[in-house]
């Protein structure tokens, strides 16, 4: 599993994580898409523009390597703003390749990118 180095841990001063630390000894949580609901709490919104805001920081348009991004955090942007970048592709892979939809971040997450 690739280790992001200089990727944020977790959302400064809370318990949202962003990466882990090393592989789960039971299998790789798969990405699945998660639905966003208007009725999210304010923090969970905040959460999800601080990851985009360092994933495109760190990443750019350029494709990535899952490795030790966080799946449940990236889940709620797999789908939509974070798309496979490889076909086939394999949710449970760790060495999987995404990429940054960047017209359909920047639509939803306008902040991230000033």
């Amino acid at each position: 599993m690739l280790k992001h180095r200089g990727f944020p841990g977790r959302m400064p001063g809370t318990d949202f994580q962003f990466t882990i630390r090393r592989p789960n000894p039971k299998g790789v949580t798969p990405l699945t898409r998660r639905e966003r609901f208007r009725d999210r709490k304010n923090v969970d919104k905040r959460v999800d523009l601080m990851f985009m805001q360092a994933l495109w920081e760190h990443f750019g348009d350029q494709p990535f390597e899952r490795g030790n991004l966080d799946a449940g955090r990236l889940s709620w942007l797999f789908g939509r703003e974070v798309i496979p970048a490889e076909d086939p592709f394999d949710p449970e892979s760790y060495e999987a390749l995404l990429v940054i939809d960047e017209a359909v971040a920047r639509a939803s997450f306008p902040e991230a990118f000033d």
